[in-house]
């Protein structure tokens, strides 16, 4: 096995919460998980922290700017087996938005939508962001 293959890969994602208790998912574009809905995040860059790679990454796909200090950590998932391209490692961070913050799919984001937490965890979501969710409804 190479040692890329082994080599722990770094994200960071967000739970965007409106005044409504609503959460921010985006619609995969890509592999894996295409088609599926999941939180907004991805890979963080070289010389990047986990935090301004969230705040970017959800500019990025969803349209919504939310400054990086206003990010609040919620916890990191390193679970073996939590992405199906090998081992992946994420710091998500708690965003609380405006009431009608307009979200549009962009970048990695085939489609957006704000949905209530419950209706979120019924429908399912992509990697372990339920169990992301679910860790971060006390707080909601």
């Amino acid at each position: 096995m190479s040692e890329s293959a082994t080599e722990t890969r770094y994200t960071a994602d967000v739970v965007a919460v409106d005044p409504e208790g609503r959460v921010l998912l985006i619609e995969r574009r890509w592999e894996p998980y295409t088609g599926h809905w999941a939180l907004p995040g991805g890979h963080v860059d070289p010389g990047e922290s986990s935090r301004d790679a969230a705040a970017r990454e959800l500019e990025e796909e969803t349209g919504v700017h939310v400054a990086a200090a206003d990010l609040v950590p919620v916890g990191t998932w390193d679970a073996p087996g939590r992405d199906p391209r090998g081992p992946y490692s994420t710091d998500v961070y708690l965003a609380r938005v405006p009431a009608g913050t307009l979200a549009v799919a962009a970048d990695d984001a085939a489609n957006v939508r704000w949905v209530e937490l419950g209706r979120a965890l019924r429908d399912g979501l992509a990697f372990d962001h339920a169990e992301i969710l679910r860790a971060v409804e006390p707080e909601l």
